[in-house]
């Protein structure tokens, strides 16, 4: 059986972090969803910024969408929604038939709404309509700010997929929000059964700590993070408080690790595909760490429920000097500025491929 395919047995939901023109045009992506058992897709500005940016397949659209289009940001969602109600149609099949539980693909918002409410939920509600296909998922960053526009939007209909966590208590807070979202929907006599997921960021931990712990504490930040946070999930799932609302016909939000790329080059490239299977969650991965997992990679033992080993990892690196709670902010704050650098730089590609092409026509 292919690596991909045992771990998709296992329960575990793959998703491809990536999207492009090329990948939907060429058949490669569907060519994942039918031999790598790829069951759905996220998107974020870099991602966009690198396709738009090394590609001449979105030339077209922009010179022809540039004159009428109202701002570069909408000029880029035209592009974006083009190339996702494609993946999303895609993935129909396999949204069809989990009933809505898997088969879903991501658009974020801007990044530059991540501190902004009321911005944030007014630009969630208008991407979906624009979207006008049930299996998006519209991205909206846990931050502070950003929690009451999940539960907003929750509320209002709009699947959200909440990015940018980094810990089990930024993860609580979500799951916190989704859920009031869920019961103030169950409580005006409206259908519960909105998705969410819920997306935590892993190797960004390793990153922020490399050269500065101890060497037998290596890239095992991350993982450590990861089974904290699934522990929690568990707990939170077995709570009478979404039985409760899973009794009225709610979804159970699912814990999704973002972030799966392996960063330093002397460890395994697939090193957080390895550890963190699990049943019931999702692996959004680059199509680099999804190439090489199918290649050599082997899902490790399923993640414990209570957690494992993680307290006694992170006892040693609290011991090393490392304060978890503050780099799970840091770490937070600096995901959000990295997105509207990609964001600005996404839009400055934009318009200086729209300034050519005016030129050259």
């Amino acid at each position: 059986m292919r690596p991909t395919r045992a771990l998709h047995e296992l329960g575990q939901s793959l998703w491809l972090d990536n999207v492009t023109r090329e990948l939907l045009n060429n058949g490669t992506l569907q060519s994942y969803i039918d031999d790598l058992s790829v069951t759905g897709l996220t998107s974020n500005p870099t991602i966009f910024d690198h396709a738009i940016k090394n590609s001449a397949t979105y030339d077209g659209d922009i010179a022809r969408k540039a004159p009428s289009a109202k701002s570069r940001e909408d000029l880029f969602f035209e592009l974006a929604l083009a190339d996702l109600t494609r993946a999303a149609e895609l993935f129909q099949p396999v949204f069809a038939r989990t009933d809505g539980v898997d088969g879903w693909v991501s658009l974020e918002v801007s990044p530059i709404l991540a501190h902004d409410t009321s911005g944030t939920l007014a630009a969630a509600r208008d991407l979906h309509r624009r979207a006008g296909k049930p299996n998006l998922f519209i991205k909206i960053p846990g931050t502070l700010e950003g929690l009451p526009a999940i539960e907003a939007a929750i509320f209002a209909g709009v699947p959200v997929n909440v990015t940018l966590l980094f810990s089990r208590e930024q993860y609580i807070a979500a799951a916190e929000a989704y859920l009031r979202g869920v019961e103030r929907r169950i409580k005006a006599g409206l259908n519960p059964a909105v998705a969410s997921v819920a997306s935590l960021f892993i190797s960004r931990w390793d990153v922020a700590v490399s050269g500065k712990v101890p060497g037998e504490l290596t890239n095992r930040l991350g993982i450590a993070i990861a089974q904290r946070t699934y522990k929690a999930y568990r707990e939170l799932l077995a709570s009478a408080r979404v039985q409760c609302v899973a009794n009225a016909g709610a979804r159970a939000q699912r814990l999704l690790w973002a972030s799966t790329g392996t960063k330093d080059p002397n460890a395994s490239d697939t090193l957080y595909v390895n550890a963190l299977a699990a049943p019931f969650t999702i692996n959004t991965m680059p199509e680099s760490t999804l190439k090489a997992f199918e290649d050599h990679g082997k899902a490790g033992d399923i993640l414990a429920p209570d957690g494992g080993d993680c307290e006694a990892v992170l006892a040693s690196f609290a011991k090393a000097g490392v304060d978890i709670d503050a780099l799970a902010v840091r770490l937070q704050n600096e995901g959000a500025e990295s997105f509207v650098k990609s964001w600005n730089d996404l839009m400055a590609c934009i318009d200086s491929k729209s300034t050519l092409l005016r030129k050259a026509s």
